[in-house]
C-alpha cells in the first residue's frame, strides 16, 4: 500500500519538476541586446505617464557595427502592450554623436545634431 502511494507521488512530482526546470531554463535563456549582431546598446528611454490609454515608449539605441546589425531582431526585444501602445526605437551609429535624452514630443530628439540610421516601430494589439 505504501509503495503504491509513493509511486503516485513520483508520477505527479516528476512532471512538475521537469516543467519548473523548463520554465527556469526559458527565463534565463532569452536573447538580449548583446546576443544580436551589431553590438547594440540602449542609451536613452522615455515613456508617457498615461496608464489608462496607449503607452508610448521611445528608445535610443547605438549600433557599433551597422553593416551586420539586425535592427528588426533588436526592436523585437523591446516591450509593447495591448490597447494601442507604440514602441519606437531609434538606432544611431555609436561612432557618431547620438542623443542621451529623448522627449515625448516629435521628433523626440534634435534632428539637426543627430541622425538616426534606422527607425523601428512596434504597435500593440487591440
Amino acid at each position: 500500500m505504501k509503495k503504491r502511494k509513493s509511486k503516485r507521488i513520483w508520477f505527479i512530482a516528476i512532471p512538475i519538476i521537469l516543467l519548473l526546470g523548463y520554465l527556469i531554463w526559458q527565463t534565463y535563456s532569452q536573447p538580449s541586446l548583446k546576443d544580436i549582431p551589431g553590438n547594440f546598446e540602449e542609451v536613452a528611454f522615455v515613456r508617457n505617464e498615461q496608464n489608462k490609454g496607449g503607452i508610448i515608449r521611445i528608445y535610443a539605441v547605438t549600433v557599433q557595427d551597422p553593416s551586420v546589425a539586425n535592427y528588426d531582431a533588436c526592436a523585437d526585444l523591446f516591450p509593447t502592450n495591448d490597447f494601442n501602445s507604440v514602441t519606437t526605437v531609434y538606432f544611431f551609429d555609436k561612432n557618431s554623436p547620438y542623443p542621451t535624452l529623448l522627449t515625448l514630443e516629435s521628433p523626440h530628439y534634435d534632428t539637426e545634431k543627430y541622425s538616426a540610421l534606422h527607425i523601428a516601430k512596434r504597435r500593440g494589439t487591440d
